[in-house]
């Protein structure tokens, strides 16, 4: 597994220190996933809506086209 570094203020730090039940590197690695996935899920949403744009630009069109004649 790899590492990072993460960088937090004194203050914050003193604070997690008092809840050593805590496994603050296994929060912070669910988070990040939690994370991660949300902008995975978010991305493809994009690209679905993306296609589906296309496609209600393109019956518009033809819709229009239908009406002309």
């Amino acid at each position: 597994m790899a590492s990072i570094t993460l960088s937090v203020p004194e203050e914050l730090k003193k604070a997690m220190k008092q809840h050593q039940e805590v496994n603050w590197s296994g929060l912070a690695r669910t988070t990040i996933n939690q994370k991660l996935q949300s902008l995975s899920l978010k991305k493809q949403l994009k690209h679905q809506l993306k296609e589906e744009q296309e496609f209600d630009n393109w019956a518009t069109e033809l819709i229009r086209k239908g009406r002309k004649e």
